[in-house]
């Protein structure tokens, strides 16, 4: 299979002949890691836990991360799901890549929809697949919201959406939501929403594509799924818990294929997943420093606000010449546009994580400003 160099590793290539100025201490917002500490509730339960290293955990996952996941999806979202319509997974980067393998293999030549630019697992399942791709482009004129070309709709037979998105930030809400649940039913293509940053919103809370799904009256989910992920809402990335949601007919089968997939969660990870599925508060806390890093960004650089997640989608002249002069004058690393896209997306941009706590966080973005000046 012939993959695409993964963005961080065209990074380190862009800069490994550049020196950086030794003035700067190393920073980087590159990576959508939180740099947070993982809460001390969530680690009890994995210590608690670590005795149950001694036995194999099961595929469909243990009762106890079900019913955290169900529980979460109630207090979040108000949604009852049964059981048979969510499948705890080994975080969700596996989960886009298998996902897509199973639906797609008994098709004859399979269309993959996905915006552009994007999160590359999406482009890795899609060349495992052996399937075509069609973009759905995210531009500034149109708030990066992915633009429907329901010619191209009618072919595909899997739609990935990204809301909140990486890398635009840009927000599918209710109404759009519903849209696209209406155009899966029409066209008859799986649609799934990847939500990982669903809960780090910045005001408002935002609704799952499931509730836009009850809304429309598909409330069995016919078509629709979601994935959902531990890792940015509860800065615990190492745990690799999530789960895939929604129609329980695709979940039935697909249970059976992960089977053989060997992706279970360790006993003592199920354990300390499910505490923080189950717990809301203290997402609120991670969402007032995000709201703190934004809040510096807009002082500093000027920027707006985001609905969601902790990205800025900076615009800039040249996004590779800005990365390295940044680097090279202020020891800072950022991720071009260009990076995360094709067919010319995402040139003249580049992604930011705010991933650090307000001081850190604001001294990268000083940087960035000092840059920005000296160049103009």
């Amino acid at each position: 299979m012939n993959f695409e160099t993964y963005p961080f590793e065209k990074l380190n290539t862009l800069l490994e002949e550049i020196t950086p100025s030794a003035e700067y201490s190393a920073l980087s917002l590159t990576i959508g890691e939180p740099q947070f500490e993982t809460p001390a509730f969530i680690l009890d339960a994995l210590k608690t836990n670590a005795s149950l290293l001694n036995k194999y955990p099961k595929t469909s996952g243990e009762e106890i991360l079900k019913e955290g996941i169900r529980t979460y999806n109630k207090e979040r979202f108000g949604l009852n799901l049964d059981a048979k319509e969510i499948i705890p997974t080994f975080g969700t980067r596996e989960v886009l890549f298998n996902f897509p393998q199973f639906l797609l293999h008994d098709i004859k030549d399979p269309v993959m929809v996905f915006p552009n630019p994007f999160y590359q697992i999406y482009e890795g399942a899609a060349k495992a697949c052996r399937a075509e791709v069609i973009y759905l482009p995210l531009h500034a004129s149109h708030d990066f919201q992915p633009q429907i070309d329901e010619e191209s709709l009618a072919k595909a037979d899997f739609v990935i959406l990204n809301s909140p998105n990486n890398p635009t930030s840009s927000v599918l809400l209710m109404e759009d939501l519903k849209t696209w649940v209406r155009l899966a039913l029409k066209h008859d293509f799986v649609l799934l929403n990847d939500e990982c940053y669903v809960d780090l919103y910045l005001e408002e809370p935002l609704p799952s594509l499931l509730n836009a799904s009850i809304e429309v009256g598909n409330s069995d989910f016919k078509n629709i799924l979601v994935i959902n992920s531990i890792s940015k809402r509860s800065s615990a990335p190492g745990l690799r818990s999530g789960f895939i949601a929604g129609d329980a007919i695709l979940l039935r089968d697909y249970m059976v294929y992960r089977t053989y997939v060997g992706c279970a969660s360790p006993l003592p990870l199920q354990h300390a997943a499910a505490a923080a599925w189950a717990d809301q508060s203290h997402v609120a806390l991670f969402r007032q420093k995000y709201q703190k890093n934004f809040a510096a960004a807009k002082e500093i650089l000027g920027i707006e606000t985001p609905k969601a997640t902790f990205y800025i989608w900076l615009k800039v002249e040249d996004e590779i010449a800005f990365t390295i002069d940044l680097y090279k004058a202020y020891n800072l690393k950022v991720i071009p546009g260009s990076f995360l896209g094709r067919e010319g997306e995402g040139q003249g941009y580049v992604r930011l994580a705010l991933v650090y706590e307000v001081q850190k966080t604001t001294e990268a973005l000083e940087r960035i400003k000092l840059y920005l000046e000296n160049n103009a």
